[in-house]
């Protein structure tokens, strides 16, 4: 009697202690956002995601660059977070991860219930000085910060100098963004988000990173080098992947993905590829993001019989953030776009 009244108040007091805890929320549960700006926002400010291999000046041995982000999130006890994740843009050059227009971006989503981080990532700014070198010593120089068949291709193709550096870029910058998406995952439990509902946008470089994040497979862009050639590929949670449910691209171009196929030979369009929305000014006269590009990209899409929206900004030219449709900025119009494409709840 004495064992059956001790089993009965352990019950008891084991489910009571359940319901004291968060509920346990699995991935495929829809999260709920806000229509309005509801929630104070927390900003995680330069959180190290990874590291990459990098130039100090003129230094031709390479040393180790950190890599950050800044995570914004909702202050309230929600533990279904969809995530999203922003690029900047700089040609590969520079850029940051707190131009004004991205961290207006990152309040409107983080206030309404998303995990909004924006990412900085390797550009030519972190690849040193190349005044000079023969090809074999930018071969050497270059070694671990991109394949030898990828810098052989930018140093047969280069016009000039800089554009050897940029080319390196583009191929450390998609690397760390893969990198950066793959700590996110690793940390849902930290930030309560749920991994089966991710959305990755960025704006000029920013969204050629994306459109080759979100359509490219998970190997492409992180398997060409080895930790052997890199030793801080260790640092980029190589175990973990991701699943990209929509791609906000702002006057971009998919030229990361031509070189992809004109480097290895892969074609990595699919039936599979993440929904698509794409904003872009009609006169955008940036000779790398034409507003063709984007015509071109939802060609390419509606063959596949992927969802898609493009969305022409007439008569605006390149980084057109103040740009409006119907009376909605692009908050608003990404807004619309993730939370009926992916089906979130709003309140």
């Amino acid at each position: 009697m004495y064992k059956i009244s001790y089993l009965i108040i352990f019950t008891i007091v084991l489910c009571t202690a359940c319901r004291d805890e968060d509920p346990i929320i699995t991935e495929n549960e829809i999260p709920i956002v806000q229509s309005e700006s509801l929630y104070t926002v927390l900003v995680d400010e330069n959180v190290e995601y990874a590291k990459g291999l990098g130039h100090i000046g003129s230094s031709t041995s390479s040393s180790e660059v950190p890599l950050l982000l800044d995570v914004y999130y909702p202050d309230n006890n929600l533990t279904n977070r969809p995530v999203f994740m922003f690029i900047h843009g700089g040609g590969f050059q520079g850029g940051t991860k707190t131009k004004p227009e991205i961290v207006d971006m990152a309040n409107f989503y983080a206030s309404r219930g998303w995990v909004f981080a924006s990412i900085d990532y390797r550009t030519v700014e972190e690849l040193g000085t190349i005044t000079g070198m023969t090809p074999e010593e930018l071969l050497a120089y270059h070694k671990g910060i991109a394949p030898e068949e990828w810098i052989n291709f930018t140093l047969q193709n280069a016009m000039a100098p800089d554009d050897v550096q940029t080319g390196i870029a583009i191929y450390a910058a998609q690397r760390d963004a893969k990198a950066a998406l793959r700590w996110l995952v690793a940390n849902a439990e930290t930030y309560h988000s749920n991994n089966k509902f991710v959305s990755v946008g960025g704006a000029s470089a920013g969204a050629i990173s994306t459109i080759a994040l979100g359509i490219a497979d998970q190997e492409s862009f992180r398997d060409e080098l080895s930790t052997t050639d890199d030793p801080t590929l260790a640092s980029t949670n190589l175990d973990e992947t991701f699943d990209v449910k929509s791609l906000i691209y702002f006057w971009g171009a998919n030229i990361k993905l031509e070189l992809l196929e004109a480097i290895y030979g892969i074609n990595a369009y699919d039936m599979n590829d993440p929904e698509l929305f794409m904003a872009h000014g009609t006169m955008d006269v940036n000779p790398s993001t034409p507003f063709s590009e984007a015509t071109e990209l939802k060609g390419i899409y509606d063959s596949l019989g992927i969802y898609n929206e493009l969305v022409p900004l007439e008569g605006a030219g390149h980084g057109a953030w103040n740009a409006q449709v119907d009376g909605k900025g692009l908050n608003e119009m990404t807004f619309d776009f993730i939370v009926d494409r992916q089906g979130l709840e709003v309140e």
